[in-house]
């Protein structure tokens, strides 16, 4: 009988991958490359995923679920205004980026340059990680028009996706430069006018 699968050895996987696939792209990294990291034998890749595509949509999971764990809660603070949890989430990644010096952009948008032309799967995982983290974007706007902090008729489910687009198209102009202009233009100038709001520089 085959042995049962080891969920270590997947979140070792999946924890290597990441890092090679954010750091030298889908394209750039091979199975052995990440298994190599792993530490595990090449072959045992397949006892945990079916393809590379599968893969990737494991990464990407494991991805937004790093988010959420180590940024998330700063959206889910109700001590702090909502309008100002919002600001808090994005400075907070703005931080996190600055500490691989913006070189490494973002998962989400790097994974859609690359692959969501060529992988229904991948574009799938890509737009549900969309929905859940405009989601969770919306819950507080939400709450801020209901409190009178959130002028303006656009529908919160609406400005959270602007938001999150505005914020890939500041990732993005980011790790061209390798420095956080963009991302201090994003805090100071996007956000106030998307959210009617003074937003202040520190969390």
């Amino acid at each position: 009988m085959p042995r049962p699968a080891n969920p270590l050895v997947r979140e070792r996987l999946l924890a290597a991958g990441l890092e090679l696939i954010h750091t030298n792209g889908f394209n750039g990294c091979g199975i052995k490359e990440i298994t190599d990291s792993a530490g595990v034998p090449k072959g045992s890749f397949y006892s945990y995923f079916a393809s590379k595509e599968d893969f990737a949509v494991a990464v990407l999971e494991h991805y937004w679920a790093s988010i959420d764990r180590d940024f998330g809660f700063h959206l889910r603070d109700a001590s702090r205004p909502p309008v100002e949890r919002v600001t808090a989430f994005f400075l907070a990644m703005t931080d996190h980026n600055a500490r691989r010096d913006f070189a490494l952009g973002c998962l989400v948008g790097n994974m859609s340059l690359e692959l969501a032309d060529h992988s229904a799967e991948v574009r799938e995982k890509l737009d549900h990680i969309m929905d859940r983290w405009t989601g969770l974007i919306a819950a507080c706007l939400r709450e801020a028009r209901a409190d009178g902090d959130l002028p303006g008729d656009v529908s919160p489910e609406e400005l959270a996706f602007v938001v999150v687009e505005a914020w890939e198209g500041a990732v993005l102009q980011g790790r061209i430069g390798q420095r956080r202009d963009a991302y201090d233009r994003f805090v100071t100038v996007a956000l106030p006018r998307l959210l009617g709001a003074s937003v202040s520089s520190g969390t």
